[in-house]
């Protein structure tokens, strides 16, 4: 049995629609046209976008741009770092501005202005050549030694020795034997004030011109003198550096005199007579 043909109406395309309409005032060509419902909106103008590339860089350029800083009174490298978030602490501060610390980064004055970030010529040179492991830890040593002695306290520098005060002594007897006994002490010459004032009150009672021109040593042309009486040949054997060379000199008297009774009697207190 022959098969039933099934027929599809054929369907009108837009072309077809849009063929010549004959009117009373003849044939008018109608231009396809598009539907509304294939119509497309125009693509929106491409927004303007920076490439990441661009923007890291410029975000990279404006970190790096150096900062400036003017140190006050009070500050230390350490704390100007710690306050800038400096990469690599003070040690990086102080190699960007060698120049202008100096060489003692514990020395800062007020008033100089440091540049924060800033590239020092000796990190230059350390890219192009390597430390050895030895140097690289020697300055590691010496940067931490630094270090603590930055961040550290101060600590208060010892007072001055007090310079020696001069010692003036009055021109009288008081003064002759105190000023003969601080030269005897500088020289190890011993003796005391009351054995030195006794001996001097019963040979010349205090008298520096006081001379003997009776006794035996004056019969031989070497008269005793000076407030302890001593004779020329004993004054010249014992006398002290640094004092008089004149015998009738009181503190020079006095001295030699000490002297002599030192190497012979053991001090002039063990004298008590004529020596």
């Amino acid at each position: 049995m022959p098969a039933q043909g099934k027929h599809r109406r054929p369907k009108s395309t837009s072309l077809g629609r849009g063929l010549a309409a004959v009117t009373t005032g003849g044939a008018v060509l109608a231009l396809p046209v598009i539907g509304a419902t294939s119509a497309f909106a125009a693509p929106a103008a491409p927004q303007a976008v920076a490439p990441a590339a661009v923007v890291a860089q410029a975000n990279s350029a404006a970190k790096a741009a150096p900062a400036k800083h003017s140190v006050v009174a009070g500050e230390t490298l350490s704390k100007i770092a710690r306050e800038h978030s400096v990469s690599g602490g003070w040690e990086k501060l102080y190699e960007g501005n060698r120049k202008i610390v100096g060489s003692n980064p514990d020395l800062i004055h007020p008033g100089i202005k440091l540049v924060i970030g800033a590239k020092s010529a000796a990190s230059s040179d350390d890219k192009s050549s390597k430390a050895s492991p030895s140097a690289a830890r020697g300055a590691s040593a010496d940067r931490a030694d630094r270090s603590e002695r930055i961040d550290a306290a101060p600590v208060a520098k010892a007072a001055p020795a007090a310079a020696k005060e001069a010692v003036t002594y009055t021109n009288d007897l008081d003064g002759w034997i105190r000023e003969s006994l601080a030269v005897m002490a500088e020289q190890g010459i011993p003796g005391t004030y009351e054995g030195i004032h006794r001996n001097i009150m019963r040979e010349s009672s205090g008298n520096p011109n006081a001379i003997n021109n009776w006794d035996s040593n004056a019969v031989k042309g070497t008269p005793s003198k000076g407030l302890l009486q001593v004779i020329d040949p004993t004054f010249q054997a014992y006398h002290v550096p640094g004092t008089s060379t004149d015998s009738y000199d009181p503190v020079a008297n006095i001295t030699a005199a000490c002297n002599y009774a030192a190497d012979r009697y053991g001090s002039i207190d063990n004298v008590f007579g004529a020596y």
